[in-house]
């Protein structure tokens, strides 16, 4: 299984907008195929290491990191396939979050004879999926709100500075994450402050490039920006001002997708200024990106709109990353919120800590995208 969930990993970005999975099939204790779901070659994982194992699946077992499907889309039913090779024993990660299929694939290869086990190496395999689980379920995006702070919870040494926080090994994780990622997020304040490019840097294919999406209310973003410069179709600004508005067309013509969406319910217009400036509804932002297939976004954002973002629920997992610095009290918070926000907040689980470099990672989840589905099945 860790053979599989190491060659599911190698689908991030290639298997979009299907789940990603690996399998291996070992007959005689030796592996004799193996494979992992890329959606432009259209084989699920199962399928790829039954045609490499031929006619020698036959008694094999089958290690996959998602239950096989036992439905009919690109692809004909995966069960059908195991079942018509032979295959003695299938061991799963986990059931597909996927509620067409949740469990059915699996008891159907029990009908047909083949023993079946699965939760081995289910919180990883959970973890590959995080996304797809939620979208399938919800059709909204999974958020990860990531960010670089000190050990006293400051992100900049002060409003409206660029600051480097941490060190060049926590970098490259985070373009790791923009990776495994779909769409990244901020808000015009981080666009105005640090002309960002936003984008994917580990040089890793992908099958669709990284959506930039920014939350600009008022239409702030300067047309000589670099996101602006190097937008092609890839950028997406999300604004309750005027779509027929000059700088809304200017930007249109630049290749930025500019879409309205409506304002928060019951917050009042920025600086008493008119009614079509008052902060984006976020939840109309996620449902907007998840009709665009879009199922992983990661939050890298300043303190205003990690704070909206916190205090609208959106946000399912957040990734903090520590540096052992220390700026004080002039330093820029993680998030802006509300003084009742405590009392209220949901409490992280599944908490995770680990060194990265010298600095370390903190990471937890606000919900769980899975509903209790595992829950009823390990009652």
């Amino acid at each position: 299984m860790a053979r599989a969930l190491a060659l599911a990993s190698r689908g991030a970005a290639l298997a979009h907008p299907n789940p990603t999975v690996g399998a291996v099939l070992v007959k005689n204790g030796r592996v004799i195929g193996e494979g992992f779901h890329r959606y432009d070659r259209r084989d699920h994982a199962e399928i790829v290491a039954l045609k490499k194992a031929g006619a020698r699946a036959r008694g094999a077992t089958l290690y996959v990191t998602l239950e096989p499907c036992c439905t009919t889309g690109r692809t004909g039913p995966c069960t059908n396939a195991v079942i018509a090779a032979g295959v003695k024993r299938v061991v799963a990660a986990m059931r597909d979050p996927n509620p067409a299929v949740a469990g059915r694939g699996l008891a159907e290869l029990r009908r047909a004879g083949i023993e079946t086990r699965e939760g081995a190496g289910e919180a990883e395999a959970s973890r590959l999926n995080e996304g797809f689980a939620k979208w399938i379920r919800t059709g909204l995006p999974f958020v990860t709100l990531k960010t670089a702070l000190t050990l006293d919870g400051r992100i900049a040494s002060r409003a409206g500075t660029a600051t480097w926080i941490t060190g060049s090994k926590s970098r490259r994780a985070v373009q790791d994450l923009r990776h495994r990622s779909d769409a990244l997020l901020t808000g015009i304040g981080t666009v105005l402050v640090d002309n960002p490019r936003m984008t994917d840097r580990t040089g890793l294919p992908r099958r669709r490039g990284l959506l930039r999406a920014i939350v600009d209310s008022r239409l702030r973003i300067p047309l000589e920006s670099e996101l602006v410069k190097s937008a092609q179709r890839d950028v997406i600004v999300y604004t309750t001002a005027p779509h027929d508005s000059p700088k809304a067309r200017a930007l249109e013509r630049a290749g930025i997708d500019v879409v309205r969406v409506p304002a928060r319910r019951g917050v009042p217009a920025r600086h008493g200024g008119p009614a079509r400036h008052r902060r984006v509804d976020l939840q109309a932002v996620l449902r907007d990106l998840g009709n665009r297939q879009i199922l992983n976004v990661i939050l890298e954002a300043g303190a205003e709109l990690n704070g909206a973002a916190l205090q609208s629920g959106i946000v399912d997992k957040i990734i903090l990353f520590y540096a052992p610095k220390i700026i004080g009290s002039g330093g820029v918070p993680l998030a802006n919120l509300s003084s009742d926000w405590f009392a209220k907040a949901p409490a992280l689980h599944n908490v995770r800590v680990c060194a990265c470099g010298p600095d370390f990672v903190a990471e937890g989840y606000f919900t769980d995208v899975y509903g209790d589905h595992r829950a009823r099945r390990k009652s």
